[in-house]
């Protein structure tokens, strides 16, 4: 508290300190903080809150199993059909696809192809399950094999970007980012309150120094 006098005699005055401004680099920087701790919590919510709970799903992956679907299908394709699909020319193969996707739903363009003697297997990996097709060249023959091994493992497949494609794996690069960016502007916030709050920089220490321990205890095992 402070006392005032008028200066011509009159009754003094109480009155509080004034508090100084904080400076201006402060300011700004908590500002900067604020804004990239918010943007970034936004941007990495959904993937922090599948990744939180498939590293739950994979920890405990063997009481969480689940029994496969399987769609099993045979035929026999037209002669022209196996012969442009052993074709090397592109246009031909292009046509046997067309066939096979409109037949089976299974696009041949996007598979992965190898030949085996007289046999084409193709196969269409995807998060949670998989898709394979052999065609018999000399027959015409041909056998499908559809296996969905159910949501669990698609969110698992998705935490681990096993067959997800080029815009997943954009998605988990950018992710990432976006978790640096929270993780280093909410420490940046915590050093700037860690003079009202004691219990700041403990709670920091323990969050890294008991994973390192656990680390360490687990390699030396």
């Amino acid at each position: 508290m402070r006392v005032q006098v008028d200066a011509s005699g009159g009754t003094p005055t109480i009155g509080r300190h004034s508090h100084a401004h904080p400076p201006r680099w402060r300011a700004w920087l908590w500002n900067q903080l604020r804004t990239w701790h918010w943007v970034s919590s936004a941007v990495s919510l959904a993937g922090m809150l599948l990744f939180a709970f498939t590293g739950i799903t994979l920890n405990h992956a063997g009481a969480l199993k689940a029994k496969p679907r399987l769609k099993m299908a045979d035929g026999t394709a037209p002669r022209g059909v196996v012969d442009a699909l052993a074709s090397p020319d592109p246009k031909k193969q292009a046509e046997a696809a067309a066939w096979f996707r409109s037949a089976l739903h299974f696009d041949f363009d996007r598979a992965q192809r190898e030949r085996q003697g007289s046999e084409i297997l193709a196969s269409l990996p995807r998060p949670g399950g998989d898709r394979w097709v052999t065609v018999d060249l000399v027959s015409g023959t041909f056998h499908m094999e559809d296996t969905d091994r159910g949501w669990i493992a698609l969110l698992n497949d998705l935490h681990k970007g096993r067959n997800t494609g080029r815009a997943w794996s954009l998605f988990l690069d950018v992710f990432a980012g976006a978790c640096v960016l929270f993780c280093l502007s909410g420490l940046g916030l915590l050093a700037m309150h860690a003079r009202r709050r004691p219990m700041t920089w403990p709670a920091v220490f323990a969050g890294i120094l008991i994973p390192g321990l656990l680390a360490l205890w687990l390699v030396h095992r």
